[in-house]
């Protein structure tokens, strides 16, 4: 049986000199994983992009996988960054206006360099990064229920809970879908959140009178 490859990094940067070195690093597997796919890329290959020795990309990360992990978690964390930045402020939206906030970032965040998020979606089960992504989702889930939780009053659902996954997961989903899968969709992208919206508060809201 194949040894499975190592996927965390073999020590952390702590000073300027060595976190440049490991953006390097980082950024260049990223660009060859857009440009040539994953079974191209190799640690000389990425070595040799970033202008760094083999020996000091070993010093960092013990394997291709490794690194590709590094850029999941890289990509992941400026999703997550600029999601969480929009959830807070709509805290104090009223439900439509927030909404559709909601459903507009989660688009705007897969359009974050989605060649590179349409890669990295097909690799996250190769490199084990699955636990890491369900946390982030896990993070979002809780943001969008504390608002619900919120909004409470106005609501036709009851559990709050299973109202949250289903909201943030058919978001997520659809901006996942339509930036990596159905671009021409983005066209006229306030159509797609005007309709993802109204699905949404379908869903959430009672119907009028």
């Amino acid at each position: 049986m194949a040894r499975k490859p190592l996927t965390n990094p073999r020590k952390e940067a702590s000073q300027a000199r060595s976190r440049a070195t490991v953006d390097a690093l980082v950024e260049a597997t990223a660009r060859i994983l857009v440009r040539d796919g994953f079974d191209k890329a190799s640690t000389n290959r990425i070595a040799d992009m970033a202008g760094v020795s083999i020996g000091s990309l070993y010093q960092y990360y013990p394997s291709k996988e490794a690194l590709v992990a590094a850029v999941i978690d890289r990509h992941n964390r400026q999703i997550m960054r600029r999601v969480r930045t929009v959830l807070t402020e709509i805290a104090s939206l009223p439900i439509e206006s927030a909404v559709r906030r909601a459903v507009a970032v989660a688009i705007e965040a897969h359009r974050i360099d989605p060649r590179l998020h349409r890669v990295l979606a097909e690799q996250i089960p190769r490199v084990g990064q699955l636990q890491n992504v369900e946390a982030l989702n896990r993070e979002g889930y809780a943001l969008f229920r504390g608002y619900l939780e919120s909004r409470r009053g106005e609501l036709r659902v009851t559990d709050l809970g299973l109202a949250a996954f289903v909201c943030a997961t058919s978001i997520e989903a659809l901006a996942h879908t339509a930036v990596l899968y159905h671009t021409e969709m983005l066209l006229d992208a306030e159509a797609l959140i005007e309709e993802a919206t109204r699905f949404i508060l379908g869903y959430l809201q009672p119907p009028p009178g």
